[in-house]
C-alpha cells in the first residue's frame, strides 16, 4: 500500500511531527549569545510574519533554504523576500 507524503505548507518546524528531529537546531537557537538574539517577542513576530509568506514549505525558505525559525532568531539575519518581511 503506498502512502501519501503530506507537504506542510505555512508551517514551521515545531508544528511538525518531526520536530523532535531538530533538537540539535532547537537547542542551537538556544544557546546563542543573547547579543546576537532577537527578543522573544520580535522572534515571534518574524515567525508570524512567516506563517504568511507563500514562500515557506516546510519550516524553509523557498526564497534562500534556510529554516525560517533559525533565521528569525538572529539579529543580524533578515527576511531574503524583496523587499524583506523583516
Amino acid at each position: 500500500m503506498e502512502t501519501k507524503t503530506r507537504v506542510c505548507r505555512k508551517c514551521l518546524l515545531r508544528d511538525m511531527e518531526e520536530a523532535e528531529a531538530f533538537k540539535n537546531m532547537y537547542d542551537y537557537i538556544a544557546n546563542l549569545n543573547p547579543e546576537d538574539k532577537v527578543t522573544d517577542e520580535q522572534y515571534e513576530q518574524r515567525l508570524l510574519m512567516c506563517r504568511q509568506c507563500e514562500h515557506l514549505l516546510s519550516g524553509m525558505c523557498r526564497k534562500c533554504g534556510c529554516y525560517v525559525e533559525m533565521r528569525a532568531a538572529m539579529k543580524i539575519r533578515h527576511c531574503p523576500d524583496v523587499p524583506g518581511r523583516w
